[in-house]
């Protein structure tokens, strides 16, 4: 059973090590920076949006793990913000440590955060994954998310 718990401030840079190399590969094949430029600008995304890290107000970081027990192992990592006006949820960042993917966990994890939020009165979960992740887009779909649009980019010169 895939649980879920609060992440600890001590963590965070745990979460960190994953996120920034991670966001930044993406950020770099999406968008055309180099890796370093790349890292730099996942650095600033992520200290803009969690200054405060797991106790940033409006944001939700959680740790999945492979059990609701105290001592329940980290499988991955979920970011999420509310918006309880619009009964709305939108997922940040969800992911599944590579040692437990293709195990079931990713579905697990979404059907119980659907239960949860259900449970709150949300009514719909968004999320944006990106077009090379064919991986995340089969859980999603599997889910029952459906793709809902496309983003674009194009990299200009500055004169």
């Amino acid at each position: 059973m895939t649980g879920f718990r609060p992440m600890r401030q001590d963590e965070f840079s745990n979460y960190l090590d994953y996120f920034i190399p991670d966001y930044a590969a993406e950020i770099s094949a999406n968008y055309g920076l180099s890796n370093p430029e790349a890292v730099v600008q996942a650095k600033r995304e992520i200290a803009k949006d969690l200054p405060n890290g797991p106790d940033t107000s409006g944001q939700v970081l959680l740790c999945i793990t492979d059990g609701e027990r105290e001592n329940a192992q980290t499988i991955g990592y979920l970011w999420y913000r509310a918006d309880t006006d619009s009964k709305m949820v939108f997922i940040s960042d969800f992911h599944i440590l590579p040692a437990y993917q293709g195990n079931g966990h990713g579905k697990q994890a979404l059907q119980a955060l659907e239960s949860a939020l259900a449970r709150e009165g949300f009514e719909q979960i968004r999320l944006r994954v990106a077009a090379d992740n064919t991986r995340a887009q089969h859980v999603y779909q599997a889910g029952g998310f459906r793709t809902t649009g496309i983003n674009m980019s194009k990299r200009i010169k500055t004169a």
